[in-house]
């Protein structure tokens, strides 16, 4: 990953990977989940739900695209080399296919990384500002996605707001109820990006960045989409200083600054429209003479944050 893109990371909360994975390959998942939804390619008729859910696929063909050396080199820089498990699977594919009915799943929220294991109600599941559990979110596309292709909605900078409100909870953090229960208004004034793309596109996010699902409309062709956590070999510590500066490190004290006065990171989304898509928002060009967070200025106003009285 390029400065550029690792900057747009720390700032906006994501970054596109394009050709992660070759095309011939997301061709040959996309075969596999089609068996695995148990509707036929050729038989619209058949396909009578708006979102079919299917969960992990340990399929060699899938543990490929997750580990491919494009793929492992942006892990390397966003979360550091030794600081992550390689994929065995990918899941879960939340598999979208044409219809006017409701899918029902469509709110903003972010994905809970802990406190799964005994709990059956999701709303009980949990996330704490350390992300415990989760490195990264990552939307893996099987299946070319415009902006008519139920792409989903991401809020870019987000993950700066849901942090501030992490951050007082430590180590026990937030169900995802609570967290939810604002709405996540708190970040409704940001820019929303597409995460759109051809088929081997994967974004890679900030598990704190709040999205959402879109319906696919009556017309379009089935819509593929993986949506695995790159999982910490150990727990994450957003307070490391090992003289990596543009690694996730640098995205945790972004999103953790939470003495951040909201003003100072209104240019995520005052500078772009409502549709910008996500590979606009990461270009170089579009960043000239626009407000920057260097580095330097989040770890000064992390460091001022979290020093004890």
């Amino acid at each position: 990953l390029s400065a550029v893109e690792i900057e747009g990371f720390v700032r906006e909360g994501f970054v596109r990977v394009e050709g992660a994975f070759s095309r011939e390959l997301a061709e040959g998942c996309r075969k596999i989940l089609w068996m695995a939804t148990g509707c036929a390619e050729d038989a619209p008729s058949g396909w009578t739900l708006p979102v079919v859910r299917v969960g992990e696929i340990p399929h060699p063909l899938f543990r490929e695209a997750a580990n491919t050396a494009r793929l492992c080199a942006a892990y390397d820089a966003l979360v550091g080399a030794g600081r992550w498990l390689a994929r065995g699977s990918v899941g879960t594919f939340p598999i979208r296919f044409p219809s006017a009915e409701d899918p029902g799943d469509c709110g903003w929220h972010v994905d809970a990384s802990f406190g799964m294991e005994e709990q059956p109600d999701f709303m009980q599941w949990r996330v704490n500002v350390r992300s415990k559990g989760r490195a990264l979110l990552m939307l893996f596309l099987f299946s070319d996605v415009s902006e008519e292709d139920a792409p989903t909605r991401l809020r870019l900078g987000s993950h700066v707001d849901v942090a501030r409100r992490l951050e007082a909870h430590g180590e026990a953090g937030l169900t995802i109820g609570e967290l939810a229960s604002t709405g996540f208004e708190e970040s409704a004034y940001r820019a929303e990006g597409l995460a759109t793309g051809a088929a081997g596109t994967v974004f890679l996010c900030h598990p704190f960045l709040v999205h959402s699902a879109q319906p696919l409309g009556v017309g379009r062709r089935p819509r593929f989409m993986g949506q695995p956590g790159l999982l910490p070999s150990a727990p994450l510590d957003p307070w490391r200083e090992d003289g990596s500066p543009w690694s996730a490190r640098s995205g945790w004290r972004s999103a953790e600054g939470v003495g951040a006065h909201r003003g100072e990171m209104r240019y995520a989304s005052g500078l772009r429209p409502r549709s910008a898509c996500l590979h606009d928002a990461s270009n170089a060009a579009g960043m000239a003479g626009r407000e920057r967070l260097t580095s330097f200025s989040v770890k000064k106003s992390f460091a001022a944050m979290t020093r004890p009285d």
